[in-house]
């Protein structure tokens, strides 16, 4: 998990961070982005792709990597910014918010993914990444375990939705209490239509 960190630690970049995002998918909540420099000197043990974690082993894993990296960001677009930017580069702008969090100077960016989203920084695109790369799967960690957080949050706001279950991603409970109670405010619209067949809402 440490190949393509020890390859450019090697080269002399000290400062590489990893970025990841999650909830690209659901039908309502922001989309996260998180940025994590690991320390090359104190190795995280269990640092893997978040999908392949349960959630008690991600929340274990949250505060360690907070607390033993050397920096961490995270980055957040709003349901209103992917609606009017698309999903693609509301998660680019998260992306570059997390990083902007980072308070060293970075050398290099490993990101989840095909696609540079425009860091400002030396960048390789890896994907799969957060399966390959220990500093985007620290990365993939603290951002689904923050957005996860903030929907459980959300839930308490609009429990008609059941966000605490499904985070916001397109279930079946999920598009039918949709349908029954319309769109809450943390909705995003421009996934909804076809639900909604084609109604603005």
């Amino acid at each position: 998990m440490f190949e393509f960190e020890q390859a450019l630690w090697a080269e002399g970049r000290r400062f590489i961070c990893g970025v990841d995002e999650a909830g690209r998918g659901p039908l309502a909540g922001p989309v996260t982005a998180a940025a994590v420099i690991l320390n090359p000197d104190d190795p995280i043990k269990g640092v893997d792709d978040s999908k392949k974690l349960s959630e008690k082993k991600r929340e274990a894993l949250f505060e360690p990597i907070c607390a033993r990296s050397l920096a961490w960001g995270i980055g957040w677009a709003s349901p209103e910014e992917i609606d009017e930017f698309n999903i693609l580069n509301a998660t680019f702008l998260a992306m570059r918010r997390a990083v902007k969090q980072l308070n060293l100077p970075l050398d290099f960016a490993l990101v989840d993914g095909n696609r540079d989203p425009g860091l400002g920084v030396d960048t390789r695109c890896v994907v799969g990444g957060d399966g390959k790369s220990a500093s985007i799967a620290a990365a993939s960690i603290l951002a689904k375990v923050s957005r996860d957080r903030l929907m459980c949050e959300l839930a308490l706001q609009y429990p008609q939705y059941g966000f605490e279950i499904h985070k916001g991603y397109p279930t079946q409970k999920h598009r039918e209490a949709i349908l029954r109670w319309g769109p809450s405010p943390v909705h995003r619209k421009s996934f909804l239509k076809k639900l909604l067949g084609g109604e603005k809402t």
